[in-house]
């Protein structure tokens, strides 16, 4: 008695591995990565199940695929990344903050407390040194340092 697989179109169980397979990487990155090739395999799925040989479910897979991530990558990017919201460090940029701690990169020193919290500073130019009690604007954050200049 012949079994289902045994008759089934080997590419059949390609495509169901292709859809579990890019399903459970998107749900791994959750970065809309794999999605489209999902629903390419989907299509090739379907028209193998309906006959179709092995060129046109690789066709429809790759057409799909192709027009999906084309058409709808952006548009969900921009509505999935609509909700990021900076985080509090994030808004110190552009401040005005006083200096606590002589600034120097050369000498690996500098230091500042903002808004209660102390702060690793350091200078945006090598050469750039930032006299303790001075003024300088945050114009950046480089992991735990602000990377800050001069105010004039």
């Amino acid at each position: 008695m012949p079994t289902i697989l045994a008759q089934t179109d080997p590419y059949i169980v390609l495509w169901v591995l292709l859809i579990i397979a890019f399903v459970i990487g998107e749900l791994i990155s959750v970065g809309l990565t794999s999605i489209w090739f999902a629903a390419g395999a989907l299509a090739a799925l379907i028209l193998g199940l309906f006959g179709a040989g092995p060129l046109v479910q690789f066709a429809a897979f790759l057409i799909v695929s192709i027009v999906l991530l084309l058409s709808t990558r952006s548009w969900a990017q921009k509505y999935i990344n609509s909700r990021t919201q900076k985080t509090n460090a994030d808004s110190i940029i552009g401040e005005t903050i006083r200096i606590a701690e002589r600034v120097s990169n050369r000498d690996q020193t500098g230091m500042a407390v903002v808004r209660g919290q102390e702060w690793t500073v350091r200078a945006r130019s090598d050469d750039e040194v930032i006299e303790k009690d001075q003024n300088a604007k945050v114009v950046e954050i480089s992991g735990v340092k602000l990377i800050v200049e001069k105010e004039v």
